[in-house]
């Protein structure tokens, strides 16, 4: 077996091959072309580790080394710069910092989805993209009429159907210019719209015959987009050693500083899966939203927002209903069933009191 290292770049890759021992048999410079990366690979002992680093277009680097039959380790840039103490950076330094982890087995190394899991996530991702595209749409548009004080509060929604009715009648009231760029803004939020309408009908079509939607759509103020994003972006539940683990990596428990017999407790973590910490905070700020509504006030993620907010405020009640979901939703994945309601003490259920 040998140990390899890629350095990745965009235009290439810097490659380094060691023996168990640490001798050096390789170091080249591979140019991002299809099949280099597969071809070098293969001259190598099958099933030796390849190391490379998160950077941007490890996907098919991921492949390339997969189909030479080699064992890819995606690893935590960040968690391997600290242990190796580097204060120089060079391509040959870093792909032999990385062999150097290999051999004394310890290498940060981070989960890599499979291929199908890959491309499925681009589904709901994409999605969040043009849904934040579309918001901005909104509000240069909002803007754009509040300058000229064209109001259209009648309606709740101003781009539902009446209200882009009542746009289009007053749109004649702007400047020259102005008419035509805001034109162009709703003929592109036409666009964004059903680009966002396509995307969520192929996301039903590949996601809605899972089991595992269903069961995270059980989980208070979850639905069907966000019961995706969790599905795609958690992946293999086994993965985490309990529920605990899987809400760190969401990013919704906070930071703890304890020192001197004084423990602080900090905001939520940045360096997290993006993806599910909005997806956990989104169902949140829904059950929050929905607190008063009839059949909601005897929740067990209500009792909780309701608790923690008179003591500390919403944004401290929102993570902590955000931790919740992301612990219940490990637990739904794991043991395949749908959320039940906490129990509470006498074996009462919180639903029941």
């Amino acid at each position: 077996m040998h140990y390899i290292a890629f350095d990745s770049h965009k235009r290439y890759t810097w490659a380094l091959v060691e023996s168990r021992e640490g001798r050096k048999l390789k170091e080249t410079k591979l140019p991002h072309e299809p099949g280099v990366i597969r071809s070098f690979l293969r001259n190598f002992d099958p099933g030796s580790p390849v190391a490379i680093e998160t950077v941007g277009n490890w996907y098919w680097i991921v492949d390339e080394i997969e189909a030479a039959g080699m064992e890819p380790r995606l690893v935590h840039a960040l968690k391997a710069k600290l242990m190796l103490g580097a204060v120089n950076k060079t391509d040959k330094l870093d792909v032999r910092g990385l062999n150097l982890l290999q051999r004394a087995g310890t290498l940060p190394t981070v989960w890599i989805p499979p291929h199908g899991v890959r491309d499925a996530r681009e589904l709901p991702r994409t999605r969040m993209f043009l849904a934040r595209e579309r918001t901005r749409l909104k509000n240069r548009i909002h803007a754009t009429l509040n300058k000229y004080a064209i109001d259209i509060s009648e309606v709740r929604d101003i781009f539902g159907v009446r209200g882009r009715e009542l746009i289009a009648e007053s749109i004649d009231k702007l400047p020259y210019n102005t008419r035509f760029v805001t034109g162009c803004l709703l003929e592109h939020l036409e666009e964004v719209e059903g680009k966002l309408e396509e995307i969520e009908d192929r996301m039903r079509e590949v996601f809605m015959w899972r089991e595992e939607i269903g069961y995270l759509m059980s989980l208070p103020g979850v639905g069907f987009i966000l019961a995706v994003v969790i599905d795609v972006e958690v992946g293999d539940v086994e993965r985490f050693p309990g529920a605990g683990h899987l809400a760190s990596y969401a990013g919704v428990t906070p930071r703890v500083h304890s020192s001197g017999g004084k423990v602080r407790y900090k905001g939520l973590r940045q360096d997290v899966n993006r993806y599910l910490k909005w997806a956990f905070v989104e169902a949140a700020n829904v059950v929050c939203r929905n607190r008063n509504r009839r059949g909601w006030g005897r929740k067990h993620v209500v009792r909780l927002y309701r608790r923690v907010s008179e003591r500390r405020g919403h944004p401290k009640a929102i993570g902590a209903v955000a931790r919740h979901l992301a612990e219940s939703a490990y637990w739904v994945m794991k043991k395949r069933e749908s959320y039940r309601e906490p129990e509470i003490s006498g074996g009462e259920s919180a639903a029941d009191t």
